[in-house]
């Protein structure tokens, strides 16, 4: 025998049902649009949303309930505006599914609350949560309704409900202040060694290198690092040495005095002095031009340093830690970077794999990051991806590694019509980028190229794909890359940074 689902009523609390308060002989509207519905029609609970002052809203609760022998549950919606269609689209969404998951026969009351209120009921009910619709008028008195239109889940992207400076900060993709070890995702055994080296490195004051592509996630094993350690209620400060004029690399890291340079109309602090006490971390560490190794080298070695245009020394105590994309032992065999500041810097070395390599961990991140955006916006709380759009997840090279991972699925989730991202959801958001290597031969040299990256990186390529070919197995993949033996690929794939 199937087992009745309860019925309930989901309704906004509006003006003329706050000035029924206490019509206890009063019949019809006289009650207000909820206490006829619900004397009108058998319903087992009751869930009501307002947006009015407490005190106007707890008599009205008092005296429904004594009206009323029903379980009745009541939620505050904080609104700036009762026609704001974008935040009560959001609430009402998030009630309706928790309301909906109880298992209950859905019915909604569209009398009362503003026109907006109104519309986002109808569009939610017609499109994800399948209710029944009443009304309750003094003309009509209470009625069961049919909507006689059917709506499209295209209604509404999830985009169309975020503010812009919301997506902004869901796009950023940066490593969280209070970043801990346990948010490196991973089941990845080389991921977990080096989560358990920098754990070591979190408790000791040593200078870390950090090694790894674009994406990988170099700032979250330094914000990790320095929150672990004895330095964590100090600051971190960031910087990527990469974007800063080369022009104004000093004033940005050693500080200036008012006057320094024209446009230096106060006194400004640098990242070291900012970072006095705690942590700096550079990254984009190679982009560093040799003039400013020079004056660096001289700061970690004795801990002070003169602002721009000034003429006293400031000491400072401050942890480094540095990252690059940038194979530094390369660039120092090449006279490009120091090799004394190199030492320097290099004490405690973390070289973190690019995505491709970190086998067990892609789904394992998706259903990570999936999780992630739903819980910084309620709009994209309910988001799955489909087996298909996984698959599509699989396949993919991922290029620009976690972070590119992590902006693909927020634009899915964005676009995607109703809380599955499909394949095709996923193709439109995935950027394909042309192959790095298609076009080595034909790059502009009227520019200046790095002919010993352009050697590295087809070096690389064709070692990932002989080892891929080969199944891991180092002697047939130095074979098909004409290679005497596995110990001289051992060796190409140290020069060149790639681990199985």
């Amino acid at each position: 025998m199937r087992k009745v689902k309860p019925r309930t009523l989901v309704s906004w609390i509006g003006g003329n049902d706050l000035k029924a308060t206490g019509n206890i002989n009063a019949e019809g509207q006289a009650l207000g649009p909820i206490a006829a519905t619900l004397r009108a029609q058998a319903f087992d609970a009751v869930e009501l949303l307002y947006s009015y002052p407490e005190d106007q809203v707890k008599p009205y609760l008092d005296w429904l309930q004594k009206y009323i022998p029903l379980p009745i549950n009541s939620q505050s919606i904080a609104l700036s505006s009762p026609v704001n269609f974008g935040e009560i689209y959001i609430q009402v969404n998030e009630q309706l599914a928790r309301v909906s998951a109880q298992g209950c026969n859905l019915s909604i009351l569209l009398s009362p609350g503003t026109p907006a209120m109104q519309a986002v009921w109808i569009l939610l009910g017609k499109t994800r949560y399948p209710c029944q619709f009443y009304q309750s008028s003094l003309e009509e008195g209470v009625q069961q309704i049919d909507i006689p239109f059917e709506l499209s889940a295209e209604y509404l992207p999830a985009v169309k409900s975020i503010s812009s400076s919301k997506i902004s900060q869901l796009a950023e993709a940066t490593a969280p202040i209070n970043a801990a070890f346990d948010n490196i995702v991973t089941r990845n055994p080389r991921m977990k060694a080096l989560k358990a080296q920098a754990q070591i490195l979190a408790e000791r004051e040593l200078p870390v290198l950090i090694y790894g592509e674009t994406g990988t996630g170099k700032e979250l094993f330094a914000r990790a690092i320095h929150n672990a350690s004895k330095r964590g209620d100090k600051a971190f400060v960031p910087v990527n040495c990469g974007a800063i004029p080369s022009e104004l690399v000093d004033s940005v890291l050693f500080g200036h005095k008012k006057g320094a340079f024209t446009g230096a109309v106060s006194d400004k602090p640098g990242v070291f002095e900012q970072a006095d006490g705690g942590t700096l971390f550079l990254d984009e560490f190679g982009e560093l031009e040799p003039s400013v190794q020079v004056r660096l080298l001289r700061v970690l070695q004795e801990g002070s340093f003169v602002p721009v245009g000034g003429l006293k020394e400031r000491k400072v105590d401050v942890r480094l830690i540095t990252a690059t994309h940038r194979d530094l032992m390369e660039s120092v065999a090449s006279g490009q970077f120091r090799e004394d500041l190199f030492y320097r810097v290099a004490v405690g070395v973390l070289h973190l794999p690019p995505l491709r390599e970190r086998e067990g961990d892609l789904s394992l991140l998706t259903d990570a990051l999936i999780r992630e955006l739903g819980a910084n916006d309620l709009t994209l709380k309910d988001k799955k991806i489909s087996p298909e759009a996984k698959n599509i997840i699989f396949r993919h090279s991922w290029r620009g590694n976690v972070r590119e991972l992590q902006s693909t699925l927020l634009r899915a989730a964005l676009w995607c019509q109703g809380d599955e991202i499909t394949a095709v959801d996923l193709r439109q958001a995935l950027f394909n980028m042309p192959d790095i290597n298609a076009g080595f031969l034909n790059k502009d040299i009227s520019q200046g190229i790095d002919i010993q990256e352009v050697i590295g990186s087809v070096a690389a390529n064709y070692i990932r794909k002989a080892l891929t070919c080969s199944g891991q197995n180092k002697t047939r993949a130095a074979q098909l890359l004409g290679l005497k033996n596995y110990q001289t690929l051992n060796n190409w794939m140290e020069k060149y940074g790639i681990s199985q």
